[in-house]
Order: C-alpha cells, then structure tokens, then sequence
C-alpha cells in the first residue's frame, strides 16, 4: 500500500485565486492557477501591457554573518563580491561535479547580508544543502512560509506600479532592488523577473500579499494588466530562454552544457564544481542546450527525443507554441557537432519524426524603448 500523498501547499493568496475563478493545478508540491482568462490572452497582456503573477511559492533564505560573503561564494559559480548593496544576480548552486542543485537570485541586502530566491520544488533540498556547507560560518533562516512575491511584469508595469509607490521607478535599473512602500504596504522592490519583459517583483510578508494583489489590479485595471497563471509564465520564459529546473537544468547537466557559462565567474576562486567545469572548459562539452524552432507541423514536448539521420543525439527539455513568435520552439540537449544555428534535425513526436532547426536565441527579445 503506497504512503497517502502530502497535501499540497497553498500561497497567502491560495483564496483570491478561488475566488477570483483561477484554474488550480498542482505544480511541485503547490496548489496553483496555471491560468485565469486563458494562457494566450494571459501571454499577450504581459507582452503588450501588464500581467500579475503570484510567485509566493518560491522560496527565500537570508545568509548573514561576518562570513557570508565568503562562505556564499564557494556555493555558487556566479562571484557575489560584485554585488553593491541593491544590487541582485542570477546564480547556480552547484554540485561538485558540476551540476545544479538548483538556480537561484542573490539579493545583496548589506555587506554581510543576503538573500536568495530558489525554486518552489527545491525549498528543503537547497536549504539543507546550503546549511551543510555553510559549514558554520554564517546562518541561514528559511523565511519562505512569511514572504509573500508578487511578479508585475509587461512594457506598462512601472506606469502601472509608479502612482502606488513613493520609489521613483526609474531610477531601478535592470536587477536592482530597494525597499519602499507599495500601495501602503511596505515591500521590497526588485526589478527583475522571469518573462523576458521589464517587470518588478515585491515581496512583503505572508499577510499583506493579498492586499497588494488587489490594490495592483485594481490600478492595472485601465491599462490591460491581466492576473496570469503558471502556463502563460512558461510560454514567456521559453520564448526568453530562461531556463526550468527539471526541465532545462537539473542533478544530469552541468552549467556548462546548459550554455550558462555567463553565470560562472573564474576569477572570482575555488567553489564547488570548479574542477569539473574547467575541465569542461578547457576541453568542451560534449552535449548543449540548444535552441530550435519547428519546420515541420508539431509541437516538442519534453522527454521527446532527438534524431539525426535516424540516430538519437539528444532529447527535447521544454517546448510549446511561442505566441509572440506564431511558431513551435523548444530547447533541448544535443551532441555538440549539431547545436550550430542553422542546423536541422527530426523530433519524434509519437514515434514519427518531424524537421526542427536550430535558431539563435533567446527566440524573443523585448523592442528596446
């Protein structure tokens, strides 16, 4: 008799989504709305306006300690000392054969204090990693169950934020964060986010989430801002190229071979995983996370796999329709000699295989202002 499954964890804002008609899912342990008024409405009002994503589930950790930064930087690949204060990074928590425990942001609260944002799914395993390793030279709290986040994200989301909120929105740049008051309700503010567009993300406490929430649509009304579930998030984020942990990046790939040799910093000294990935380095990968768009009519799903002239050299991680571009794309790991743009190969899709070609990417970029 197999053990009863864990009830699924609800965000602060679990009640609004009901009542506001969401359609809930279950997505890594969580209770979710993968959408609202429809992913392709969703996806187009974060591309043209403003969509209002609830991310609460991801978890945060605060680092602190004379030793923080040191002890931080031997976990991660990307190098910390460069953070100013406000200052926010995108970073991957390695292994030490080179692979993820998971990717992750690190806010620089002060000199030696932090924060990091991981995914929902990793929430025990990257706390119990990062507190093994930390090896006692700073402290850890997992403050994820008080910290409500709240993505705005869209070419109107700073005319929609900038009349609730004191902060002059245009002097954050681009992964930079401040605290400040929104709507009342005092926030931290980081202009960041995980479709492509320009965007912030608040997090305030578990409590207030709602409040926030409602004062956002309720300003956002005039201007298109839409509520947005999970499945407009992963048609945005592909089209971006930001990768999924477990789909994309996982315990199987290095940083490497999933062409994010832009997050690993090796001037910055040893940290876990190092070796290997010089050495991978030095020599090259053997297989790439490689982008592609559909030339034959299908749809690449992750798990397919991926032939040339018959014979397997990879296997589709994450694929779908990509609304802004009217086409299929996907990513996928390949053997090396066949990620160059320009490329074609075949996917099977239900055992018949279907012409794909590599394309640059990311597939989208937002029109500069």
């Amino acid at each position: 008799m197999s053990a009863p499954e864990a009830p699924l964890k609800r965000t602060p804002l679990n009640r609004v989504h009901r009542a506001m008609g969401a359609k809930m899912v279950p997505f890594g342990g969580w209770d979710m709305p993968v959408q609202y008024s429809g992913i392709l409405e969703e996806h187009r009002a974060v591309r043209t306006a403003a969509g209002l994503f609830d991310v609460s589930h991801m978890g945060e950790f605060e680092i602190a300690g004379p030793e923080a930064l040191p002890a931080l930087q031997r976990l991660i690949t990307n190098d910390a000392s460069r953070l100013a204060v406000g200052q926010v990074q995108y970073a991957a928590l390695t292994y030490p054969n080179g692979t993820f425990v998971d990717d992750l942001t690190v806010y620089r609260l002060d000199a030696s204090q932090f924060v990091l944002t991981v995914n929902a799914a990793n929430i025990e395993k990257d706390f119990a990693w990062i507190r093994e390793h930390l090896r006692g030279r700073a402290t850890v709290v997992n403050v994820s169950d008080e910290t409500a986040l709240l993505a705005l994200q869209g070419p109107k989301a700073q005319e929609i934020l900038q009349p609730l909120t004191p902060v002059n929105l245009s002097g954050l740049k681009y992964y930079w964060f401040t605290p400040g008051r929104v709507a009342g309700l005092e926030a931290r503010i980081s202009r960041t986010g995980y479709t492509g567009e320009d965007g912030f993300e608040m997090y305030l406490p578990a409590a207030q989430g709602e409040r926030l929430w409602e004062a956002l649509l309720t300003r956002g009304k005039g201007a298109g801002l839409l509520p947005c579930g999970l499945g407009a998030r992963d048609t945005l984020r592909l089209e971006a190229k930001m990768a999924l942990y477990g789909n994309d990046i996982d315990d199987r790939h290095t940083v490497l071979e999933a062409d994010l040799g832009w997050i690993v910093k090796w001037e910055k000294g040893e940290f876990l995983g190092r070796e290997v990935l010089a050495r991978q380095r030095a020599e090259g990968v053997a297989r790439k996370l490689t982008g592609f768009e559909m030339v034959g009519r299908g749809i690449a799903r992750s798990h397919y796999t991926i032939v040339k002239d018959g014979r397997p050299i990879g296997g589709v991680t994450s694929g779908g329709p990509a609304p802004s571009l009217g086409k299929a794309i996907g990513l996928g790991y390949v053997e090396t000699p066949f990620s160059g743009v320009g490329t074609e190969f075949d996917i099977l899709i239900r055992g018949e295989p279907v012409r794909a070609r590599v394309v640059p990417t990311p597939f989208y970029r937002r029109p500069k202002k």
